[in-house]
């Protein structure tokens, strides 16, 4: 009967009343030998499923006789919007498709790293994935199941109501979209319902699947047994189970495991415990999940002495449970109400690797659950308590806690308990004002004020800038009632609003001046400061140029510093067409003492302000406002307003960068007159074929002996052909004629056909007859290299070991090639010579220091020991590696063979040597894969889930691989099998190995099973694993089960087919033109390269889209925007829709910024998110520093946003956009916004004391005293009120590296503190040691701070200096101070002044130590990690 026919009768079973009971026996005709169910390849039964039609013949109706609707009457039909998938999808373009690929790429690679790291992901991450991937508009099936699977256990801080509603809404959108759906999608989203706990209807699942032409398989079955278990209904569960039994379906444990949940569920505990036995029978040993299951079972009677007694029987049957299990029996406790027994359980926790994401995640998912108390339990036990650092000002453990109980809106009494808890148990130093911070995070007024409040009765200060996300939101809604609310809890307060929150925050949510000074007056706000005033002006001089001067000119009005509105005020006339009221508010300026700082000229602030106009403006700005500015700059001189010469120097050089010479002339007249100033061989003849050069060559020696003229030359032409032809014997008799005119080359050849000719007795003979000749002559590397081999395979191993001497004396170079050549002349002697030979030979080649020890020469010592069976010796010979040589090689191998012969003792000696030197976790590995190699699987199973042990990468792509080239299948599926549950492994990678040795046998049944099995997982496939699967199916005439996404290169295979369709008669001549052209552009000759292109063009022939890039790329790496554009025009007119590509795009960007062009700049990275293309973080460092160059905040903290909405970091430190903001306020001349900013940045909760190092730089090279004075204060008043040396240090650096010794000095004087910050001076030695030059910078902090740590330290990096300016005197010397003062130099260090020594041509006065520089390297961080 077909398939589909079966499942139409299943459906049956299901819509009719339960005819079958469930009985344990009717399993005992089931066999399985494997605890965990079959090898894959007796998994597999029957077609993988296809899109068939008939899973159910009839429309499902909730009818009173539906079981399942009894079971579920509210979820009946609850699936029926997320099952039928779309067949049609629309094309999309290559660019779209390739940009789709790459984003799922990320996503992946993003959740992945999430999971791995935390074991969760978040729902804003979700999210903005989600959107990412909705946004490109043809989402693919993978990227369905990424999404699906994601909305379950892996939100653990999102209800399970919620998380089930986004899968819904996941499903439904991506299914507009054109996704197509098949099995796999809906046996994850039948995954997802089971995690969320979601009740739903299985025969309505089952229906909307036939609906949609996909047929259910083996883990559809699986998970609806399981959703019947979940809800206690065994009548559903046994159905099911009796149909997967008639048609040959494995019943694996997973099924049993249902069936414990399900029997518990019903309430029958006993049946639930019975299944154990049952499953004994079927042949299948109940692992851990099942043992799992019926604690879960237990945990939710409360019945702790069973709980107990389960688990001594799953130790007793090597089942290890791990801390992960225990906390699933810990979370049904707390649900059940049973939080009693809790610390029992959490008392059996063994803290494993892992623990801590695990213990975090079970805290979340016991909060979202309302389960707070039992969570803050849990957190208290985490084994960071026992740190002593935990004891530091620096403790802040449980932020993750606080927060989930913030945004759960948990009470603030509660809240506030666990604060005070965690501050006075030592373990929070700032918890109450870390919740707030994720209070004001998290957007809630309420709770933020009231935090607020509670943090002012404990004398902690409240700051405006704290208001500030508060008031956020509600400028974004436009929202003004809940503006005024924010300023009245400000007022409750006493906070007070300063200029920036009232011109950012307050003001622009109101439609005018007037409104807002309305609605803050009925709200009972003062009005009358100093500080809403200046707002008021800074709104006004954007907007309305003559309202401002009404307000300035009246003389009743308070004094402002210019530099509080400067730059909106330069905005303003940036905006303005009305030249008479910007010279009227310039005048005032000019006039008005009431706009400069104390000790400040108004003239000279005026005139600053001149100067920041035109900075602020762009090249194409100026040049639009040419007559404006002209118009501007005249009337100015008309009101007899002068400016200095600096400042007209500065304008002139802004207008020349502009290209707008002309203006200056106008300029100039404003400058104040006072300030002006006027100011011979033989070769043979040519032949046909080896054997008549030979004769030829022969006939030419006769000649020349008889005319008795030199013939060395052509008796070296005819051994050399003689020896191409093999022919020994008669190049053994010329030479004996000629020996007399032998040369060096002559004998080197014969000496290398003897060794080809195993001749070992003439090659001796010939090799001291050269020697004799010539004593100094040395031979070819390789040439030795074999006349070894010969020797040592002929029992004439002390003549071998005399050739290697001589190769030591004579100082033969060893390359990598050669070292290989060493290697398998060893490996030849191993047959022949045995280990002594080998020995003798390994030994003298590592003594002389031919070659280095390596693993590789190492081997074949102990392949000629195993070979003879002596593992004894094999072992004593690896271990005398490891402790002469650091190797250990074929370790696995002696490991197997002992296994194999059974050999206990020796395997105990290998094990504990292995622990000792590589660790636990190595030996642990070694142990594994001999086991699995020897086909001890229970053995193995045993180690691998060794609790604490976690996925090591390499190692398991080792053994994958030896698999795949020997064609070890079982134990291949083995390894995958057993590695399900190990703690960041790569299961993805995991079953690509199966895969690609299916591949390789053509084994698609197999492949088919791997399939079923990596969705029994949830495993998200990447599109390689996809892409490898469905080529076995294909290959086999086998249906493909699943979308299958296109790549790259086959999207661009297929348009250049249609693209050479259009273009054959030029095919030849443009593929030429673009050869030339990618070989210009690779020799960076961009301009020659465009200039090629333009006589191409003219010729009317067209290039390929990737020569137009790559030439475009070229020009903009050298700054040409302007040839790059024309390239780009040219590029348009030949291939329709041409743009540019991502990297052209940013080198855009990055030439825009570089020039001045911030603006342009930050048009077209607008223009490159609106196409889904992704800045690099050079692009956007570079634009930034533009902006923040050119004092543009704003424009800053718009790339800021922009960033934020892209859903990824780009590796961008949130610094960036601090650092150069900070800058802009300095260009402006708002100094106080920028301390203000970065005050608050370093005094916030949650700050990392990152390094404002560039901020302090740019300052000091502009010159800038007063942001440096202002600066310098807020350093030292971090580290002298709140313990924050960061910027103290940042400067102080700063200071050193600009050779300002004395002001670093005097800094250190005022803030002594810093001489005790130790890391961050070591790690300032450590920077100035990477660099030529630097030992200055080292000698000078040391003179300011002699003793901030050890002399060995010190003495160190003064060395690494030394070495690095190739300074031997002062090395020498350096070295004679240390021994003076009895300080014991470190290898490293000698190592350094050996290589230093011989570099100068001097002999190194002591014994160079004898290892590698990156082997003493470890061993000093070893032992500075150890002291």
């Amino acid at each position: 009967m077909p398939f589909h026919s079966a499942t139409e009768n299943m459906a049956a079973l299901l819509r009719s009343a339960r005819l079958l009971k469930f009985s344990p026996s009717g399993l005992l005709q089931i066999t399985r030998t494997k605890r965990n169910g079959p090898t894959l390849s007796r998994q597999y039964s029957g077609a993988l499923g296809g899109r068939v039609t008939g899973v159910c013949s009839r429309q499902i109706s909730p009818a009173s006789g539906n079981a399942s609707s009894r079971v579920w009457p509210y979820a009946v039909g609850c699936v029926r919007n997320y099952a039928v998938a779309t067949e049609q999808k629309d094309e999309a373009s290559v660019a779209v498709q390739s940009k789709q690929a790459q984003q799922f790429d990320w996503a992946l690679a993003k959740l992945d790293s999430s999971v791995r790291r935390t074991g969760r992901i978040t729902k804003t991450l979700l999210l903005h994935i989600f959107h990412d991937i909705c946004r490109t508009g043809y989402p693919s099936g993978n990227q369905a199941l990424l999404m699906l699977r994601s909305c379950g256990s892996l939100l653990p801080e999102v209800p399970m109501e919620e998380r089930s509603e986004l899968a819904h809404h996941v499903w439904e959108r991506l299914q507009k979209l054109g996704a197509q759906y098949d099995v796999s999608h809906y046996n994850a989203l039948l995954k997802v319902y089971l995690q969320n706990e979601f009740k739903f209807s299985p025969t309505d699942f089952l229906a909307k699947m036939e609906s949609a032409n996909v047929q259910p398989n083996r883990v559809t079955y699986q998970r609806l047994i399981a959703a019947y278990c979940q809800n206690g209904d065994i009548e559903g569960a046994s159905t099911i189970l009796g149909f997967m039994k008639s048609k040959d379906l494995p019943i694996t444990e997973a099924v049993f495991n249902s069936l414990v949940t399900g029997h518990a569920c019903a309430g029958d505990i006993e049946s639930a415990k019975n299944i154990l036995p049952v499953m004994r029978g079927a042949g299948i040993e109940p692992g851990p999940d099942t043992y799992v299951a019926l604690l879960n079972a237990y945990a939710a009677k409360g019945d702790l002495d069973s709980l107990k007694e389960t688990m001594e029987a799953a130790e007793s049957a090597d089942c290890s449970l791990m801390d992960r299990d225990i906390m699933q029996v810990i979370f049904t406790l707390a649900k059940a109400g049973h939080q009693q027994h809790i610390p029992e359980m959490v008392g059996g926790l063994r803290h494993e690797r892992g623990y801590i994401p695990d213990a975090m995640n079970l805290c979340l998912s016991l909060i979202t659950q309302s389960q707070e108390d039992t969570a803050f339990h849990i957190l208290k036990t985490f084994p960071t308590l026992q740190s002593e650092r935990f004891n530091t000002e620096s403790a802040n453990l449980g932020n993750f806690f606080l927060k989930h109980c913030v945004n759960m809106d948990m009470s603030l009494e509660k809240i506030g308990s666990y604060c005070k808890e965690l501050q006075e148990s030592n373990l929070h130093t700032t918890a109450l004002s870390f919740t707030l911070y994720c209070a004001l995070e998290a957007k809630k007024i309420g709770m933020s004020l009231k935090l607020m409040k509670m943090l002012k009765e404990q004398d902690f200060p409240i700051r405006p800038h704290y208001f500030w996300p508060l008031l956020t939101q509600h400028l974004k809604d436009s929202n003004t009632a809940g503006v005024v609310e924010v300023v009245k809890g400000m007022q409750a307060l006493g906070v007070r609003p300063d200029v920036e929150t009232f011109s950012n925050y307050i003001l622009p949510v109101f439609p005018s001046m007037e409104t807002a000074q309305q609605a803050l007056k009925d709200a009972g706000i003062s009005l009358a400061s100093e500080c809403f005033w200046s707002s008021e002006v800074r709104s006004v001089a954007v907007t309305n140029l003559a309202e401002l001067y009404t307000i300035l000119s009246d003389p009743s009005s308070p004094s402002v510093d210019l530099n509080m509105f400067r730059r909106r005020l330069i905005l303003g006339f940036r905006k303005s067409t009305d030249v008479e009221i910007m010279v009227k508010i310039t005048e005032l300026l000019y006039k008005d003492e009431r706009f400069a700082k104390q000790n400040s000229k108004a003239s000279e602030v005026a005139s600053f302000f001149l100067y920041s106009m035109i900075d602020s403006m762009s090249e194409g700005e100026v040049q639009a406002q040419k007559d404006k500015l002209r118009k501007y700059f005249n009337q100015l001189q008309a009101q007899n307003i002068t400016i200095s010469r600096n400042i007209y120097k500065g304008i002139k050089k802004l207008l020349e960068s502009y290209h707008v010479p002309e203006l200056t002339k106008d300029v100039v007249a404003l400058v104040d007159p006072k300030d002006r100033v006027s100011n011979g061989s033989l070769s043979a003849p040519h032949v046909t074929g080896i054997e008549g050069k030979v004769l030829a060559l022969e006939k030419k020696l006769a000649e020349l002996k008889a005319e008795n003229k030199p013939l060395s030359s052509v008796l070296r032409q005819a051994i050399l052909a003689l020896c191409a032809e093999e022919n020994l014997q008669r190049a053994l008799e010329l030479k004996q004629q000629h020996e007399e005119e032998m040369g060096v080359s002559s004998y080197a050849t014969l000496i290398n056909l003897c060794c080809r000719h195993d001749n070992v007795e003439e090659a001796l003979n010939l090799k001291r007859e050269m020697t004799r000749k010539d004593s100094s002559v040395v031979l070819d590397t390789s040439k030795y290299i074999t006349l070894v081999k010969t020797l040592s395979n002929n029992n004439k191993v002390e003549e071998a070991v005399d050739i290697l001497k001589e190769m030591k004396e004579k100082e033969v170079v060893m390359n990598d090639t050669h070292v290989t050549m060493l290697f398998h002349m060893l490996k030849t002697v191993v047959a022949k010579g045995g280990a002594p030979t080998i020995r003798r030979l390994q030994d003298t080649i590592f003594t002389l220091g031919l070659a280095k020890p390596t693993a590789n020469l190492c081997t074949p010592l102990i392949t000629a020991y195993l070979d003879s069976k002596d593992l004894s010796g094999a072992l004593e010979t690896a271990l005398e590696c490891q402790k002469r040589y650091n190797q250990l090689p074929r370790i696995h191998d002696i490991i197997v063979a002992m296994v194999e012969k059974g050999d206990t003792e020796l395997l105990q000696k290998a094990m504990d040597f292995v622990s000792h030197k590589q660790g636990e976790m190595s030996m642990l590995y070694d142990l594994f894969f001999a086991f699995l190699q020897t086909g001890r699987y229970r053995e193995a199973r045993k180690i691998i889930e060794t609790p604490g042990l976690r996925a090591r990468p390499g190692r398991l792509h080792w053994y994958a691989e030896k698999c795949i080239s020997s064609n070890q299948m079982e134990s291949l599926e083995q390894m995958v099998g057993m590695t399900a549950k190990l703690f960041e492994c790569d299961r993805d990678e995991m079953y690509s190995y199966i895969l690609r040795l299916c591949k390789e046998t053509n084994d698609w049944q197999k492949a088919e099973a791997v399939w079923t099995k990596m969705q029994e997982e949830n495993i998200i496939p990447r599109e390689r694993t996809l892409h490898m699967l469905a080529d076995i199916l294909k290959n086999n005439g086998q249906e493909v089960p699943f979308e299958v996404p296109e790549t790259w290169y086959q999207q661009a295979a297929t348009t250049q087919q249609i693209k050479s369709a259009t273009t054959l008669p030029t095919a030849k001549s443009g593929a030429e033109h673009q050869a030339r052209l990618f070989a210009f552009c690779k020799r960076g000759e961009a301009n020659e390269a465009y200039g090629m292109l333009k006589e191409v063009d003219k010729e009317g022939v067209a290039l390929g889209p990737a020569a137009y890039d790559h030439l475009i790329r070229a020009l903009l790496a050298k700054g040409s925007i302007e040839d790059a554009m024309a390239v780009k025009d040219i590029a348009a007119s030949h291939v329709p829709g041409f743009q540019l590509s991502d990297i052209a795009t940013n080198l855009l960007i990055v030439s825009h910024s570089k020039k001045g062009q911030a603006k342009d700049a930050l048009e077209k990275l607008k223009s490159m998110l609106q196409v889904n293309q992704v800045p690099s973080p050079l692009a956007i460092n570079r634009l930034v520093q533009a902006l923040g160059s050119q004092g543009d905040v704003a424009g800053i903290q718009e790339v800021e946003s922009l960033m934020k909405g892209l859903g990824t970091t780009l590796n961008l430190s949130n610094m960036v956009f601090v650092n150069n903001t900070a800058l802009a306020h300095i260009k402006n001349g708002d100094i106080e916004s920028a301390v203000e900013m970065l005050e608050a940045f370093f005094t916030c909760p949650n700050s990392t004391n990152p390094s404002i190092s560039f901020v302090f730089r740019k300052i000091l090279e502009d010159d800038n005293d007063k942001a440096l004075d202002k600066l310098s204060a807020m350093a030292e008043r971090l580290a002298n009120h709140f313990a924050c040396y960061r910027p103290a240090s940042d400067l102080f650096f700063q200071l050193l590296d600009m050779d300002k010794v004395e002001d670093a000095k005097f800094m250190l004087a005022r803030c002594n503190a810093l001489a005790e910050q130790k890391k961050v001076l070591v790690s300032y030695l450590s920077q100035k040691a990477q660099r030529p030059g630097q030992v200055g910078k080292i000698k000078a902090l040391l003179s300011l701070i002699p003793d901030f740590t050890e002399k060995e330290v010190v003495y160190t990096y003064l060395m690494k200096c030394h070495v690095l300016d190739k300074d031997l005197l002062s090395a020498k010397a350096l070295q004679e101070q240390m021994q003076k003062e009895g300080t014991v130099i470190n290898e490293l260090s000698l190592k350094r002044l050996a290589v230093l020594y011989r570099n100068a041509g001097e002999t190194v006065p002591f014994v160079e130590p004898p290892e590698s520089f990156m082997f003493y390297t470890e061993k000093l961080k070893k032992t500075v990690a150890e002291a």
